[in-house]
C-alpha cells in the first residue's frame, strides 16, 4: 500500500503504489505533517472498494477509504465491463467507469490542492492496468503546477521499480501491466532521485 518515510524525526514522506498512491494521496490532504509524497502510478480519484469489504461481501460498491468513520466520495466500476481473457487489463474499466459514473468524479476527485505537501507523480505512458498518466494530469492540473513534479516514462507501465528493489513475481499470465522490465526500472531510477531531493537526502 505505501511507505511512510521519517527523516531526521522532522520530515515525513509517504511512497504510495497504485493503490497506495491514492491512499498517500488522501492521507498528504487531511494531514500537514506530510512533507512530501511520491505517488507511484496514482490515480487522481478515490475508487470502490476492490474485493469483499469488512462484511466479507462484494456488493454494494462502497468507497476504498474513510475518514474518522465517514466514507469518502468515490466512483464505482462500470457494471457492464466483463473480464476479458487474461492476461487482463484493467485499463479500460477504469476509463469506462470514468465515463459511466461521471457525475460522481468531481466529488470523488483527490483534493490535492489542498495538501500543504509536495506531491512527485509518476506514471508510465504504457500502464494497462489503470490509466495512470491520465490522472497523473488530473492532479497536476488541480495544483496548477504548484509544489508538484509530473515525471513519466511513456513506454513503462503500471509496475516501476525502483533502484535494487527486488521486482514483484511474475503474474503476466494473469494480468497485464504494460511496459516492459528495463522502461520499468528507468522510470524508476529517475523517480527514486526525485524521492531523495523530496527527502532532502540528495
Amino acid at each position: 500500500m505505501g511507505l511512510l518515510v521519517e527523516v531526521g524525526a522532522s520530515r515525513v514522506v509517504v511512497v504510495g503504489v497504485s493503490k497506495g498512491a491514492e491512499g498517500a494521496l488522501h492521507l498528504s490532504v487531511v494531514d500537514d505533517r506530510v512533507d512530501g509524497v511520491v505517488a507511484l502510478s496514482p490515480s487522481s480519484v478515490s475508487w470502490a472498494n476492490v474485493g469483499a469489504g469488512l462484511d466479507g461481501q462484494l456488493t454494494p460498491a462502497r468507497s476504498s477509504w474513510s475518514w474518522c468513520g465517514e466514507p469518502l466520495p468515490f466512483v464505482p466500476y462500470d457494471p457492464g465491463w466483463v473480464d476479458p481473457d487474461p492476461p487482463v487489463s484493467y485499463r479500460a474499466l477504469y476509463e469506462s467507469s470514468l465515463v459511466a459514473f461521471a457525475d460522481r468524479v468531481a466529488e470523488a476527485s483527490i483534493p490535492v490542492e489542498r495538501a500543504q505537501a509536495k506531491i512527485v507523480a509518476v506514471a508510465g505512458g504504457d500502464d494497462q492496468m489503470w490509466p495512470s498518466l491520465l490522472f497523473a494530469q488530473h492532479l497536476e492540473a488541480r495544483r496548477a503546477g504548484v509544489g508538484f513534479e509530473l515525471i513519466v516514462g511513456k513506454d513503462a507501465g503500471h509496475r516501476i521499480t525502483f533502484p535494487g528493489e527486488t521486482a514483484a513475481p511474475d503474474r503476466a499470465a494473469v494480468y497485464a501491466y504494460g511496459g516492459s522490465q528495463a522502461a520499468d526500472e528507468a522510470l524508476g531510477a529517475v523517480a527514486w532521485r526525485a524521492a531523495l531531493r523530496l527527502a532532502h537526502l540528495d
